[in-house]
């Protein structure tokens, strides 16, 4: 993209993300979800990012609120505040949008755009991620990604402190 002028417009609220996710639908477009707290943007987050992304035509990322970080991750983060991460996330090549939500998981979000691929990195069952069942029960599919073993934004966090 050349358009820097046009990272801003990736960041989108739930209720357009809805929408948008309709229009892509009758396009006839598969339309991929993820989410995550992106604190520190890392070699981990791309190889993930790039992964969901190979799964449709469009990806969705549902970005966790700086509240919703403070609840999961405690006071100390996140680093960087949801305005600058949701900018570096839009900003990437295979991210299409960008959506906040404030609960601990995405579920209602999810819910609402219903993607044909949920992706997912880490070590988690599909019973264990949020909006799975209802995205299986919609006819669509569940992935589970690996973790690039090395990255993560809590060891990236530690180092620092050691130094």
């Amino acid at each position: 993209m050349n358009r820097a002028d046009l990272i801003p417009q990736k960041i989108i609220l739930a209720e357009q993300a809805a929408q948008v996710a309709a229009q892509w639908r009758v396009l006839g477009k598969k339309i991929v979800f993820t989410n995550g707290v992106f604190d520190i943007l890392h070699q981990g987050h791309i190889f993930s990012l790039s992964q969901a992304a190979k799964e449709g035509d469009y990806l969705i990322v549902g970005l966790n609120a700086d509240a919703s970080v403070k609840r999961l991750k405690g006071e100390s983060r996140p680093v960087n505040n949801q305005e600058s991460r949701a900018l570096v996330l839009a900003s990437l090549l295979m991210v299409d949008a960008v959506v906040l939500f404030e609960e601990d998981t995405p579920l209602e979000l999810i819910k609402a755009i219903m993607p044909n691929v949920l992706v997912k990195g880490g070590d988690y069952t599909v019973d264990q991620i949020a909006g799975a069942k209802e995205v299986m029960l919609n006819g669509g599919k569940v992935i589970i990604n690996p973790i690039l073993e090395g990255f993560s934004t809590t060891s990236i966090i530690e180092q620092m402190k050691s130094r």
